[in-house]
């Protein structure tokens, strides 16, 4: 079969592909099958199958387009919703037990590449760091930080596949563990009024005020993104490059996530309430999707042994995790919402939540916020440190 090779046509069999696969998603029937091969999977494997079919080709002008100038964006609108006074109010011991999560997380990779690097491929470090973005906030960060190191385009696929069974095998302990909370709590000798203090705090901020997108919305949002995305880049473009993480792209991420920031602060962040961050997903889910046409389906022979790795750095987190919680008397509500909006993002991190305090959702959905503001920079450090690991074996 001769691949499809005009770059809108690939541009038009990508969109369908993904537009298929969230109706696929949305189908009662499938319910169950998209719970534990999440829809993220699909939409980076489904592009590969298409390559290695002959469908569409391996590398595309279309491909490097979509890494280059939609990444940013997407990344502007993600971080629009980006609360801080809202994060602000959690409370010093909620924003705690999320760093300690994410410190667990840093170390638990370092740790994890030190014992199993002999036997992993000698770019092991920038897979791992681009699953460190991922395990500190979300796919978001997962796909900015890959791309700005460098990750090889089959390696993201074994890192997802570590990323969805060995989370989404946490996320079940994680759940596990709340048929013991109050036993947990009584021998941590937790003070539960700051659950009582959490609600309260919460009614106050969390009023999303969802409207339906018009067109004044849909230009500026795409303008925002892509201006801003745009001044990043070029910005990046004159900087030196500062070893194997901070590359000239690396720079556009780390700026266009500080300018993401700042533009949260401003009425901007309005935009979030008439959907921007659905058209960065789409233009994430777009640069996913070229990932995954650009990959190797034989590369997936090495996922058992990073499945491994997978799992030694999920035990360090949680021990981390846990010590902390342990020296400032967290709530296992805490604890377990702290981890999973590491591990999960905003998407998972509510449900967790919700298992453990029915009213507090919120407070999910917020730390999955905060590991979306944090997550790229502590990723790249994270995948700095990888580096440097690496370079003792290789």
């Amino acid at each position: 079969m001769i691949p499809i090779q005009d770059p809108v046509a690939i541009l038009v069999y990508l969109l369908t592909l993904i537009g298929l696969i969230y109706w696929l998603n949305e189908q009662a029937a499938l319910a169950g099958f998209f719970k534990y091969l999440p829809t993220v999977i699909w939409i980076y494997f489904l592009p590969m199958v298409s390559t290695t079919l002959g469908i569409i080709p391996e590398s595309s002008a279309l491909y490097d387009w979509i890494k280059t100038y939609l990444l940013p964006p997407a990344l502007i609108l993600l971080l629009l919703s980006a609360n801080l006074p809202a994060l602000a109010k959690l409370g010093p011991k909620a924003i705690f037990m999320m760093l300690i999560g994410t410190i667990g997380v840093v170390v638990g990779g370092a740790i994890s590449l030190a014992l199993f690097g002999p036997w992993l491929p000698v770019d092991a470090w920038q897979g791992m760091g681009a699953l460190s973005g991922s395990w500190i906030g979300g796919s978001a960060n997962m796909i900015a930080v890959g791309t700005s190191i460098g990750t090889r385009d089959d390696l993201f696929g074994i890192m997802i596949i570590v990323d969805t069974v060995v989370g989404y095998g946490w996320m079940g302990v994680v759940i596990f563990f709340s048929a013991y909370q109050q036993r947990l709590d009584d021998w941590n000798g937790v003070d539960t009024t700051l659950i009582d203090e959490l609600n309260i705090q919460m009614n106050e901020v969390m009023n999303t005020g969802r409207r339906p997108m018009e067109f004044n919305d849909l230009i500026t949002i795409l303008a925002v993104g892509m201006v801003s995305g745009f001044i990043a880049l070029k910005f990046g473009q004159w900087l030196p490059d500062l070893g194997r993480v901070i590359t000239s792209f690396g720079w556009t991420i780390i700026i266009v996530t500080a300018l993401g920031i700042i533009l949260s602060l401003t009425s901007l962040s309005d935009l979030e309430k008439a959907g921007a961050s659905h058209v960065g997903n789409i233009f994430l889910y777009l640069l996913l999707a070229t990932i995954g046409a650009k990959a190797d389906l034989n590369a997936i022979l090495e996922a058992p042994l990073f499945l491994l790795a997978g799992v030694l750095w999920i035990i360090i987190h949680a021990v981390i995790l846990f010590i902390g919680g342990r020296l400032v008397k967290a709530p296992m509500f805490l604890i377990a919402t702290s981890s999973q909006a590491n591990i999960g993002g905003v998407v998972s991190a509510p449900i967790v939540a919700t298992v453990y305090q029915k009213s507090l959702a919120p407070v999910g959905l917020l730390m999955g916020v905060m590991g979306n503001v944090i997550g790229i920079y502590f990723g790249l450090f994270t995948a700095w440190v990888l580096s440097l690991i690496a370079g003792i074996y290789y």
